[in-house]
């Protein structure tokens, strides 16, 4: 995978490119926002990781160019700027996720992943499958082996995207994004209910268990181990 990185700090961006290289992804730096935009519209990137606050060009505004430009690979702003109405604006000029600072480097690749698995999927097929439980992307069916399980749509949502990130922990926060379409925590239990929704559906009801919680972080979904 190719990231473009967009960043003035020099030591996030070390570690940035340090973590994604020990990860075997490939990471162009660009260290203003006239340079980014240069590298923006004559890399081909996966995913591009913008810092907010740079010299010459905002990243606001370098996204606006951008994306004027046809460039529409998926764009992850950092930013220190934590306020809702701050998240609020980057999404709404054409971003496709925020993460602000300080952030955990787990938290930047997964998000990645999800956005480079987005941007690819026609690459990877129509379906997906751990064990025997298989997800079918056109009809949105899941099978398990030729069992039809019948999910709501938001359960439907949630395997998804813990499948499309198969043996990786899927924060809270991610999935209150990627499903719920929530750039805050609302301070509900609506996760917890859905993924006891799906367990009922897909690991008691077979007697497989594939989504293993991780404490204080989110979910993962496994290999079936059997009871």
């Amino acid at each position: 995978m190719n990231v473009l990185l967009i960043e003035d700090d020099p030591n996030v961006a070390a570690h940035i490119v340090s973590e994604l290289g020990k990860e075997g992804h490939a990471c162009t730096l660009a260290q203003n926002g006239e340079d980014g935009i240069e590298q923006g519209l004559s890399t081909n990137a996966d995913v591009i990781v913008l810092d907010v606050m740079l010299p010459k060009v905002d990243g606001l505004s370098v996204l606006d160019t951008l994306r004027n430009n046809q460039v529409f690979t998926p764009v992850i702003f950092l930013s220190a700027k934590s306020q809702v109405e701050d998240k609020v604006i980057g999404l709404r000029r054409g971003a496709n996720d925020y993460l602000t600072k300080p952030f955990a480097f787990e938290e930047l690749l997964a998000r990645i992943e999800v956005l480079a698995g987005k941007s690819k999927v026609n690459d990877r097929g129509t379906s997906m499958s751990v064990g025997d439980v298989t997800l079918d992307l056109v009809n949105r069916k899941v099978l398990h082996g030729d069992v039809e399980i019948e999910l709501q749509s938001k359960e439907f949502q949630l395997l998804e995207c813990l499948m499309r990130n198969r043996g990786k922990v899927v924060t809270r926060s991610m999935l209150l994004e990627q499903v719920w379409n929530y750039h805050f925590d609302p301070q509900t239990n609506v996760i917890d209910v859905h993924i006891s929704r799906l367990r009922q559906k897909v690991d008691k009801a077979f007697n497989i268990p594939l989504i293993e919680t991780v404490r204080g972080t989110g979910y993962r979904i496994t290999e079936p181990v059997p009871c």
